[in-house]
C-alpha cells in the first residue's frame, strides 16, 4: 500500500513541468490521478507514458483536456474523474502562464491573459472541487500553485506577480470558508524551476531587452538562491505529495515556500 493508496487526485497544468512531476509522484505513491491540461495531445502522451507506473503502484491514470477558466469544462473534468475513480479527494490547481512585459508596456490583453488563468482559474478550481467534496461529505484537500512572485513584485512580470499574490489570498479565503466542511486549502511557492515554461520566459525576457543571451536570466536569479542552484521538478514533489497526504491534515491556509532560500519571509 502506497502513501496515497485509494486517493483520487486531479492535477491541472499537468502536460509538462511541475504539474507532470506532481502527478507522477502521486502515482508513485499509489494514488489515482487525472492529468489535466489545455494541451490535449501532450496529455494523451503523458497518460500513455504513465499507465505502467500507475499499474505498478496500484493506481489508475486518466487524462482530461480542460480550459481552467471555463467553469463547465472544469465541472466536466471533475465528473470524469469521479466517474473513473469514484470520488475526488485532492485537487491541485496548478495550471499557470506567464508572459513577461516591462512594467510600462503591460497591456490589458497581457493582464487578462495571465490573471484569468492564474487567478480566475484557481477560484473556479477551488469552488468546483469544493462543491464535489461537500457533496461527498468526506472532506478533501485543495492545493494551489503560488510562486516566489507571490511574495514580492518584479518589474517585468507585474501581472504574473499580481496573479500569484491572488493565489495566496484565494488560498487563505477558501481555507477560512471550507474548514467547516473538513476541506483544507494549502499552496506551495516554487522559485526558479528548470521547466519548459521557464524556457519560454527566458526567450520573452530577451525579446523585451531584460536579458541579452539565453540562460542569462536564470543565471542571475540563481545567484540569489542559498542552495546555489535552480530547482528541478523533482525538488518540488516531496512537498506536494506531503500536502496531498494525510500527514498534512492539520495544515490549512498556508503557503509552503520551495525556493532554495531565495525569499526568506
Amino acid at each position: 500500500m502506497g502513501r496515497l493508496s485509494g486517493r483520487s487526485c486531479i492535477v491541472t497544468g499537468a502536460a509538462q513541468g511541475i504539474g507532470r512531476a506532481i502527478g507522477e509522484d502521486l502515482l508513485t505513491n499509489g494514488a489515482d490521478v487525472c492529468f489535466s491540461d489545455i494541451n490535449s495531445e501532450k496529455i494523451d502522451t503523458v497518460v500513455a507514458a504513465n499507465t505502467e507506473l500507475a499499474a505498478q503502484n496500484g493506481g489508475k491514470v486518466i487524462g482530461c483536456t480542460v480550459d481552467v477558466t471555463n467553469r463547465e469544462q472544469v465541472r466536466a473534468m471533475i465528473q470524469k474523474t469521479v466517474g473513473a475513480f469514484g470520488k475526488l479527494d485532492v485537487k491541485f490547481n496548478n495550471a499557470g502562464v506567464n508572459k513577461p512585459m516591462n512594467f510600462l508596456d503591460v497591456t490589458e490583453e497581457n493582464w487578462h491573459f495571465i490573471m484569468d488563468i492564474n487567478g480566475l482559474g484557481v477560484l473556479i478550481g477551488c469552488q468546483e472541487a469544493a462543491q464535489q467534496m461537500i457533496a461527498q461529505g468526506t472532506g478533501g484537500k485543495i492545493i494551489n500553485t503560488a510562486s516566489i512572485a507571490s511574495r514580492q513584485g518584479y518589474d517585468n512580470v507585474a501581472p504574473y506577480c499580481a496573479s500569484k499574490f491572488a493565489v495566496v489570498s484565494l488560498t487563505q479565503s477558501a481555507a477560512r470558508d471550507l474548514a467547516k466542511h473538513q476541506i483544507t486549502v494549502t499552496g506551495f511557492a516554487p522559485g526558479v524551476v528548470q521547466t519548459e515554461m521557464w524556457e519560454d520566459v527566458d526567450r520573452d525576457l530577451m525579446e523585451i531587452g531584460a536579458s541579452q543571451r539565453p540562460g542569462q536570466a536564470m543565471e542571475e536569479f540563481s545567484n540569489e538562491i542559498l542552495k546555489g542552484r535552480v530547482a528541478q521538478p523533482d525538488d518540488i514533489v516531496g512537498t506536494t505529495t506531503f500536502l496531498a497526504s494525510r500527514d498534512s491534515d492539520y495544515m490549512t491556509g498556508q503557503i509552503v515556500m520551495i525556493d532554495g532560500g531565495m525569499t526568506l519571509v
